[in-house]
């Protein structure tokens, strides 16, 4: 049952789409019925001015007529009510059947007995023809029957405005046709004129769709209409405009994807030297360190050779120390739980004071006790490194400060110095500099080179931390490391 329910319910909302669809009327026909509408009230306004004109005019046609004839017969009546041997009962009957129809009115003439001797004949103008029964009522004059006593006859003169508001009503549907015709003639008009001129419209449309493809090279005449020139050349603007911005888009996301790799390929080099360093170099510096060692053992009695042995032992233990420091730094710093940013850089620093005991070094870490994302750590750290050798190679300082601290969704590195101070200028830094400026710009930081006034060299990275890291369940209090010589 839930199944068969889901059609149901697709056929439903198809049917409402179709009727917003139906709702929606196109600008050339709401234009066109705008148009027209205001023409047929005007046509109406004209329409009902007419009519109440026309109103007035039967009316007063109507009166007019109604005063001669009541004038006429009232004369005629007096005679014969007089007993004039001229205007006798049977004269004043065959007078009325010679005059006949009297215009505009009906006639009627009844005996004492009330037979109906005489009815004045019908109208032969429009005969068998009537306008309809509530546009008559509508229109009709409100006069009163007229009625006289003429001796022993009854008179009564009726006003008929019939055939007048006949007349009326063919003139009004004849104009009516008319303006029917014309309404539709101007409806039909503006639908063809405005198609026209919102033809370009179908050009502009094309346009954006071509635009909303990715062809942004797309671009409109500016010619035609002022207002359609106008808006081909808002599109144009913003199709150049978005052009720009994709080759921008484009190029950026090159160099960043060459950035990428050449990092890659960097880290893959480090480790595969590593590797190579610990597995073939490693090895035999280990078993020259062994056989040195048996040589020792084995000539105790002869004292230029154990001395010599003693002597390449020392070498390959100094060999191996700096071979582990290479190693530590070339490997980038283990991904793990437990694993934090202030761990790898205070293993790091242990090394490298123990190789250089002659700088004093302070530590202050506090970068959090959780794993920061991998990039964000190796970054952190490759500044770190490359500023201690810096130190070492440049600097002839005698101390050095480390400095990582956590602001919210910002790390801070910092190394400082009291040496002699560098300020390379632009396009002249050494390469390390160099590698550590793209580190730090592809991570969509900041790294800043300074001699403070003091003296020194001042190096500084702000990093985003784009990943957040895990909540800690108690904050660890701040420590300072400090390894002296």
């Amino acid at each position: 049952m839930n199944v068969s329910a889901y059609p149901l319910e697709s056929d439903a909302a198809t049917a409402v789409a179709a009727a917003d669809q139906t709702r929606r009327l196109s600008l050339r026909l709401r234009v066109s019925l705008v148009l027209t509408g205001l023409a047929a009230a005007f046509v109406l306004t004209g329409a009902a001015l007419w009519i109440r004109d026309a109103r007035v005019a039967i009316a007063e046609e109507i009166t007019a007529a109604n005063r001669v004839a009541t004038q006429w017969l009232t004369v005629s009546a007096q005679g014969t009510a007089a007993g004039d041997p001229a205007w006798t009962e049977a004269r004043l009957i065959a007078h009325l059947n010679a005059v006949g129809r009297i215009r505009a009115h009906q006639l009627e003439a009844r005996g004492a007995d009330g037979k109906l001797l005489y009815r004045s004949p019908p109208s032969a103008y429009k005969a068998g023809r009537d306008a309809p029964g509530w546009f008559f009522d509508w229109l009709k004059p409100e006069l009163p029957a007229l009625s006289l006593q003429a001796g022993q006859l009854s008179l009564s003169l009726q006003p008929d405005a019939s055939r007048s508001v006949l007349d009326l009503w063919d003139d009004l549907t004849a104009a009516a046709t008319r303006a029917l015709l014309a309404l539709v003639g101007l409806f039909v008009g503006c639908w063809f004129a405005i198609d026209r001129a919102l033809k370009p419209l179908g050009t502009v449309m094309a346009a954006l769709e071509r635009t909303g493809d990715g062809n942004f090279d797309t671009r409109l005449p500016v010619d035609g209409p002022i207002e359609l020139a106008h808006l081909a050349e808002a599109f144009n603007a913003m199709a150049l405009r978005l052009d720009r911005a994709v080759a921008e888009n484009v190029r950026l996301s090159q160099e960043q994807a060459m950035a990428r790799t050449i990092t890659e390929r960097l880290e893959a080099d480090r480790k595969a030297i590593a590797r190579d360093l610990h597995d073939e170099l490693g090895q035999s510096i280990t078993a020259v360190a062994a056989l040195a060692g048996a040589i020792v053992q084995r000539t105790t009695d002869n004292p230029s050779i154990r001395q010599s042995a003693e002597v390449i032992r020392d070498v390959t233990s100094r060999m191996q120390g700096d071979v582990r420091a290479l190693l530590t730094r070339l490997r980038p710093p283990r991904s793990g739980p437990q694993e934090t940013l202030d761990d790898a850089v205070r293993s790091y620093l242990a090394a490298w004071s123990q190789r250089h005991s002659d700088i004093e070094l302070s530590a202050e870490l506090f970068a959090g006790p959780s794993p920061l994302p991998d990039d964000v750590t190796l970054t952190a750290l490759r500044v770190v490194q490359e500023s201690c050798t810096n130190i070492v190679r440049h600097a002839l300082a005698s101390k050095a400060r480390i400095r990582l601290l956590r602001e919210g969704d910002a790390l801070t590195v910092e190394v400082g110095d009291n040496g002699r101070g560098i300020m390379p200028a632009p396009g002249q830094a050494g390469f390390g500099l160099t590698g550590m400026r793209e580190r730090v710009t592809e991570l969509g930081g900041s790294l800043d080179i300074s001699s403070p006034s003091a003296g020194g060299t001042r190096i500084r990275a702000r990093l985003p931390v784009t990943q957040p890291a895990a909540p800690a369940e108690h904050t660890s209090a701040p420590s300072t490391e400090t390894a002296a010589s």
